[in-house]
C-alpha cells in the first residue's frame, strides 16, 4: 500500500526527476539543521549540506547526473553573482583605503597555495585533477571546484579516451581541514602575539571614527570676522575646503531656518549646520567659528529632512547637478546612502535605483519632488526579475568567452564561477547596464546567495558520497589530509607573518584577510563571534571578488599545464 512512499523516499540507483528532487531537499534541509549546531563557537553553517551529502550518498541516495550537473552549476551561478552584487560597492571603494594592500597579500597567497599544489603533484601520484581538489578543499574555495569540473568536461570532450577523477572526492576530504585550519590559526595567532582583541578592536573603530571615508555632521557658530559678509563659494573655495556641504543656516537673533545657497551671505554670529568629509568639517569649524550647542537650527518647523529612495527612471543614473533640486525646488541634498554606504552629495554623484538620498528644504517641496524620484518602497519590496536574470545572462556571457592561450590544449573560460561574479561586480559598480539595474533588497540577495550555495553543496556531496569510503580508503585519505594540510597552513602562516609582523595590520582586520584569503564563510562567522565585532566581514567582502578570480585561474591552469 506504502509501495510510492518507499519509492519516493528510500535510495534507489536509479532515481527519476521526483526521487532526485527529494534527494535534494532532504539533504539541504538536514544540512542546514545541521550546520546549526556549534561546538565552541564553532559551526559549518551551509557547508553542512556538504557533508550531509556525502553521508546520505554513502548509504545509496544519488539523483539523476543531468539533474545534478543542472541543480550543481545554478547553485554556484547565484552564489557568486549574490556575493558579487552585495560586496561590489565596498570592493571598489576599498581601493581607496587599505584595498591593493589587502588584495596583494591575499593574492599572492592564493598563488603560494597555487605552487604548493604544483610541488604536490609533482612528488606524488595522485593526479592534477586530485591535486586541484584537495587545493579547493583545503582553502575551502568551491567557486574553483567548480571551474576545474567545467575544465575537466571540457577536455573530456575533446579528448574522449582520457579518463578523470573526480576532484569532489578529495575536495570533500581536505574540505574540513580548511574550514578548522584557519580557525585554528587564528586562535594561535592571538596567543602567539599576546593580543587584546577588545583592545584592537577599540583601536581600529577610534581610526575609523577619523577616517576620511566617513561623514560628520556638525553645528558651527560664526565669529570670525573674517568670514563675516561673504558667501559661502567664496569660503569654501579660497580656503580649499572640498567635500564639505552646508544644509541649514540660521541667522543670529532670528527663529527661521533654511537651506542656504552658494551666494548666502553668513554674517556675525550666525548658525550653520556643516555635512561632510570629517577632516575638512573640523577645518571649517577652526576658519568659521566654534562648535554651536543651538537647538532651533535642527527643528523641523521651517525645513524639514526627508530620506527619500530612488525608485523612478526619471532619476535613475542622474547626476545632482542634473536633477538641480536646488535652484528648481529649493531643496540640498546632503547625503546618499547605497549598499551600506554613505555617500556625500556631490554635483557629480550618479544616483542609482534604489539609492537613498537625504533631502533638506520646504515639506511641500520634498512631496513635489517625490513624484519623480520615486520613494516606492513597495516596488523595492518586488523581485525585479529583469534584472536579476539579465545580469545572469551577461555573467554566463562573459564566463563562456574562450581566452585562447597557445600551448594550452583549450580555451581557459572564466566559468560559471567568475562570469557572474565579474558581471555583478561591475552591475553594483556602475548601478546597472540599461535597464538591467543592481538593487536587489537584502531580503532576497541573501536568499539567493544561501540557496545557491545549499544547492551547489547537495548536488557535490550526493555525488562525492556515492563512493566516498572506498575513495578514502583506495586513495589513504590520511595521506591526502597530510598533503591538504601544508596547502592549507602554510598560506595562512605567510599571511600572518607578512600581515602582522612586516605590514602592522590590526588583528580584526587580519582575521577577515584570513577568512576572505580562503573564501570561508565558516571562518568569518567565527572571526566576528570570536571578536564580537563585524569588522571582519569588511575585510572579508574587501578581498572575496579577486581572490574568487584568481583561485578559479589557478585550478583551471593547473589542470590544463598538467593534464
Amino acid at each position: 500500500m506504502f509501495e510510492w512512499f518507499k519509492n519516493l523516499f528510500l535510495p534507489s540507483s536509479s532515481p527519476d526527476i521526483t526521487q532526485s528532487i527529494i534527494a535534494i531537499l532532504i539533504t539541504t534541509g538536514i544540512g542546514v539543521l545541521a550546520g546549526r549546531l556549534k561546538i565552541r563557537k564553532v559551526s559549518l553553517g551551509v557547508s553542512a549540506v556538504m557533508f550531509v551529502g556525502i553521508l546520505l550518498g554513502h548509504y545509496g541516495y544519488t539523483i539523476n547526473e543531468d539533474i545534478s550537473t543542472f541543480i550543481r552549476d545554478f547553485g554556484l551561478i547565484l552564489f557568486v553573482y549574490a556575493i558579487g552584487i552585495m560586496v561590489g560597492p565596498s570592493f571598489f571603494s576599498s581601493f581607496r583605503k587599505e584595498g591593493i594592500k589587502f588584495n596583494l597579500l591575499a593574492v599572492s597567497a592564493v598563488l603560494l597555495s597555487g605552487i604548493i599544489t604544483y610541488i604536490i603533484y609533482l612528488a606524488t601520484n595522485i593526479g592534477i585533477e586530485n591535486s586541484v581538489g584537495l587545493m579547493s578543499g583545503a582553502v575551502t574555495n568551491t567557486p574553483g571546484l567548480g571551474a576545474a569540473k567545467s575544465t575537466l568536461n571540457e577536455i573530456g570532450l575533446q579528448f574522449k579516451d582520457r579518463k578523470f577523477a573526480d576532484p569532489a572526492i578529495s575536495y570533500a576530504i581536505t574540505y574540513p581541514l580548511g574550514v578548522l585550519g584557519v580557525i585554528a590559526v587564528i586562535v594561535a595567532t592571538k596567543m602567539i602575539f599576546k593580543i587584546n582583541i577588545k583592545e584592537e578592536v577599540e583601536l581600529l573603530a577610534q581610526t575609523q571614527n577619523e577616517s576620511t571615508d566617513s561623514l560628520s555632521r556638525k553645528k558651527c557658530r560664526i565669529t570670525n570676522p573674517e568670514i563675516f559678509g561673504r558667501s559661502i563659494y567664496h569660503i569654501l573655495k579660497d580656503h580649499k575646503l572640498t567635500d564639505l556641504i552646508i544644509s541649514r543656516l540660521k541667522h543670529s537673533g532670528s527663529t527661521e531656518v533654511f537651506s542656504p545657497s552658494l551666494d548666502t551671505r553668513l554674517s556675525e554670529k550666525d548658525v550653520v549646520m556643516v555635512v561632510g568629509n570629517p577632516i575638512m568639517v573640523e577645518r571649517f569649524l577652526s576658519i568659521a567659528g566654534k562648535e554651536s550647542s543651538d537647538l532651533i537650527i535642527e527643528t523641523e518647523k521651517d525645513i524639514v529632512s526627508k530620506t527619500i529612495y530612488v525608485t523612478r527612471k526619471s532619476a535613475t543614473h542622474k547626476k545632482l547637478s542634473e536633477l538641480d533640486l536646488f535652484n528648481k525646488y529649493g531643496l540640498k541634498v546632503t547625503r546618499v546612502y547605497r549598499s551600506g554606504l554613505e555617500l556625500l552629495a556631490t554635483p557629480t554623484l550618479v544616483l542609482y535605483y534604489g539609492d537613498r538620498i537625504r533631502l533638506v528644504g520646504d515639506r511641500d517641496d520634498i512631496d513635489e519632488v517625490e513624484k519623480f524620484i520615486g520613494n516606492s518602497e513597495k516596488r523595492l519590496l518586488e523581485p525585479d526579475f529583469l534584472s536579476l536574470f539579465g545580469g545572469l545572462v551577461i555573467g554566463l556571457i562573459i564566463g563562456s568567452i574562450p581566452i585562447v592561450i597557445p600551448s594550452l590544449p583549450v580555451p581557459i573560460k572564466l566559468g560559471f564561477a567568475a562570469g557572474p561574479l565579474i558581471a555583478s561586480l561591475l552591475i553594483s559598480r556602475y548601478g546597472g547596464i540599461g535597464v538591467i539595474h543592481s538593487y536587489i533588497n537584502n531580503g532576497a540577495i541573501y536568499f539567493m546567495k544561501d540557496l545557491g550555495i545549499c544547492l551547489f553543496f547537495s548536488s557535490v556531496g550526493l555525488h562525492a558520497g556515492t563512493h566516498f569510503y572506498d575513495n578514502f580508503m583506495q586513495n589513504n585519505g590520511w595521506v591526502w589530509l597530510y598533503y591538504g594540510a601544508f596547502i592549507t597552513l602554510i598560506p595562512l602562516i605567510y599571511i600572518v607573518v607578512v600581515g602582522r609582523v612586516f605590514l602592522k595590520i590590526n588583528f580584526a582586520k587580519l582575521v577577515g584577510l584570513m577568512s576572505g584569503s580562503y573564501t570561508d564563510p565558516a571562518a568569518l562567522a567565527f572571526s566576528n563571534g570570536y571578536l564580537d565585532s563585524e569588522i571582519p566581514t569588511q575585510t572579508y567582502a574587501t578581498v572575496y571578488p579577486l581572490v574568487t578570480i584568481f583561485r578559479i585561474f589557478i585550478a583551471q591552469m593547473l589542470i590544463l599545464l598538467c593534464f
